[in-house]
């Protein structure tokens, strides 16, 4: 079975292809739910009858339960269309399911092919499936239905939201990241976003497998990470750097001591001596905070062998900067950046964040002594997430950080039969710097990881 015939089943329609959405409407029928049209009336009943007791937040969820199931059964008898036990049985439990838990997105959480669920509203939910984006035919009964959602997903993490503090981060009890946008900030109703991450966490194998590394790639990642090189990740929005930080991390060998300090705890590393930190945003009196920044600090008095932070925004950039040039070494981190040199530039600013009127250059100064690499990660136009660049910083030459690219990916390759890019991640022939370090700690870098496949060559840091 094709593609498009898992699409057409899925009853999905992918947004920005309109040939491709013609295709999905003209061609084969997609799969239709004989009951849809009773499962709709039976809800859009069951809010009419129940309205605001269903989102009453005293109300015991085997109470509100009992109330669901009597009330569905009422309606359903009502209703020409004569159901067998087994049919009137799945369909109580499908709508208690679909009002009890996280409503219409249950089935694409479930769904290991769809990787992001977007819920615009009450009336319009996409998913992300294989790096395109399809609108799906699933929706929330009402704006209350998905308020109750986005609330029972924020509770659970000890947060709130509310119109006083309208957006919130938050994850599911699968790791998922999840960030919600409520009215007055989100002008059009409430708005949802899930970031779903994979049942069990993705090794190097996996990675090597899904083409975003190699195993040379991977191999050079290992002998930097044992060997205690400070290792940064960049990238845009959605290149997957998060799962790349959990599979450089799992690099780590077993007998450090690690802390990880995060806004909202994503990642899932297999160490046994692993201290989770995550920030704390104000209660609703506006006290209470905890910044990043503070755990960064706090965890410098934790006796940490390694500080992992998940993501540097702002001024905690200062305090890992620090960390990783008074001898934490093998510190790793992501940003968000379009490339390695972009990543510098943004650190520089994030640096400035912290409040204190220091020198460009110093700042400079510090940004070049603590990175030792950036791995560069991109969503290619195939939907594909792949690493682009793998850069030493190499120091200062006169105001200026100099970079130079271990690895580069060969556009150059082309496309294969399915339109994916057929190029892959590639040595460019250059030794880092640090190879000598790496040779007295007993961790060697064979040749066979470094060797160009043509002639040496050297990117400057800029974008292709």
């Amino acid at each position: 079975m094709g593609i498009g015939d898992l699409l057409r089943k899925s009853g999905t329609s992918p947004i920005g292809a309109d040939a491709f959405n013609a295709e999905l409407e003209d061609s084969a029928p997609r799969f239709e739910d004989p009951l849809a049209g009773l499962r709709g009336r039976a809800q859009e009943a069951l809010f009419d009858r129940l309205g605001s007791r269903l989102f009453d937040p005293n109300l015991a969820e085997e109470q509100l339960r009992a109330y669901v199931v009597h009330e569905l059964d009422e309606i359903l008898a009502t209703e020409v269309k004569q159901l067998s036990a087994e049919e009137r049985l799945e369909l109580v439990e499908s709508i208690g399911a679909d009002i009890m838990g996280l409503g219409p997105i249950e089935p694409f959480l479930a769904d290991p092919t769809v990787t992001e669920i977007m819920v615009n509203a009450d009336d319009a939910i996409f998913v992300e499936r294989g790096g395109r984006i399809y609108l799906t035919e699933a929706r929330f009964m009402t704006v209350q239905h998905l308020r109750q959602v986005i609330e029972k997903i924020v509770a659970a993490v000890g947060r709130r939201i509310d119109e006083s503090s309208p957006m919130v981060d938050a994850r599911l009890p699968d790791g998922s990241r999840v960030n919600a946008v409520i009215p007055p900030l989100a002008v059009d109703g409430p708005m949802l976003t899930v970031r779903k991450f994979a049942k069990a966490a993705f090794t190097a194998t996996d990675l090597v497998d899904f083409g975003t590394l190699t195993d040379q790639s991977s191999e050079f990642l290992d002998a930097c990470v044992r060997g205690k090189r400070n290792v940064l990740i960049s990238g845009g929005t959605g290149t997957g750097k998060t799962t790349l930080l959990n599979v450089v991390s799992s690099f780590i060998p077993t007998d450090e001591r690690i802390v990880t300090i995060e806004d909202a705890v994503e990642l899932r590393l297999r160490q046994r001596h692993v201290i989770r930190l995550e920030a704390r945003p104000p209660n609703i009196e506006g006290k209470g905070q905890v910044p990043i920044r503070d755990l960064v600090r706090n965890a410098l008095r934790m006796r940490p062998d390694r500080i992992i932070v998940g993501e540097v925004r702002g001024g905690e950039a200062l305090d890992m900067l620090q960390a990783m040039n008074t001898g934490h070494e093998g510190s790793l981190s992501t940003l968000h950046a379009n490339a390695p040199r972009d990543a510098l530039s943004r650190l520089e600013t994030m640096v400035l964040m912290a409040g204190l009127e220091l020198p460009v250059r110093a700042i400079r100064e510090q940004i070049a002594s603590a990175l030792d690499v950036i791995v560069h990660l991109s969503r290619l136009r195939d939907g594909t997430r792949r690493i682009t660049e793998i850069c030493e910083v190499n120091g200062m030459e006169g105001e200026t950080i100099t970079l130079s690219t271990l690895y580069a990916f060969d556009y150059d390759a082309g496309f294969d039969d399915e339109g994916r890019f057929a190029g892959e991640i590639r040595p460019t022939g250059l030794r880092p710097m640090f190879s000598d370090e790496l040779g007295h700690l007993g961790i060697a870098l064979p040749e066979a990881l470094l060797r160009a496949v043509c002639d040496p060559f050297v990117l400057d840091g800029s974008r292709r």
